[in-house]
């Protein structure tokens, strides 16, 4: 096994532990929801606000290790794969970092919610900006659209814009630490970088097309 693989798993054992030794301690409605204005907009039982979380990230975790196996392209995590490591360490700690805010939200603690994500969000954006620079063709990681998947030209200038931008977005959030509305507004980014990396791919694969230029 892998370092980087240690962590995340790690983690999931650290949530379940977090679960069984707060259960008695968090009320009976748990709040799990909260809107981007930092206000709880959703609950659950106990059962459910304190479990639920542990389940999702060992859920996310095996999700991880289960895409290369079943990806036809599953050859091309090797050449990312300490970043495809670390994308699963900090997906798995950025939801037990929600984890643990939520629980300390429950037993009292009074905090802005918002603030407190804004940091993460930044972190993981950013991570993700370095792993869509790294990533080749696959099935499951990356910006998969027809054009990306038909192309490795088109895949490799896509993905290096849609580096740059989601690395734009987390920067953003970051400043949510201090300004909490910028948290939404990386979220509008992300969005937005989500359909120009699109849109992009399309351009890209008609240019290569028009050029005449062979797809792989």
């Amino acid at each position: 096994m892998r370092k980087l693989q240690i962590l995340p798993i790690a983690l999931v054992a650290l949530s379940f532990i977090a679960a069984f030794y707060f259960y008695p301690l968090m009320p009976d409605r748990v709040a799990s929801h909260w809107n981007l204005e930092g206000d709880v907009d959703g609950h659950m039982d106990r059962a459910a606000g304190t479990y639920f979380v542990p389940v999702l990230a060992a859920l996310v975790l095996a999700l991880f290790h289960i895409m290369p196996l079943i990806d036809p392209k599953k050859e091309s995590y090797q050449s990312f794969q300490g970043e495809y490591d670390g994308m699963a360490a900090i997906t798995v700690g950025f939801v037990c970092y929600v984890y643990a805010l939520t629980i300390a939200y429950n037993l009292g603690f009074q905090f802005s919610f918002t603030q407190f994500l804004s940091p993460a969000f930044g972190a993981l954006f950013i991570y993700m900006g370095t792993v869509l620079a790294k990533a080749k063709q696959n099935w499951f990681v990356g910006i998969r659209t027809p054009w990306t998947l038909s192309s490795q030209g088109v895949w490799d200038r896509t993905h290096a814009l849609g580096a740059k931008l989601f690395r734009g977005a987390g920067l953003v959030a970051l400043l949510g630490v201090v300004m909490p509305q910028m948290l939404l507004a990386s979220v509008a980014v992300v969005i937005a970088a989500a359909v120009a990396a699109f849109a992009y791919s399309y351009f890209e694969f008609q240019k290569e097309k028009k050029a005449g230029k062979p797809g792989r």
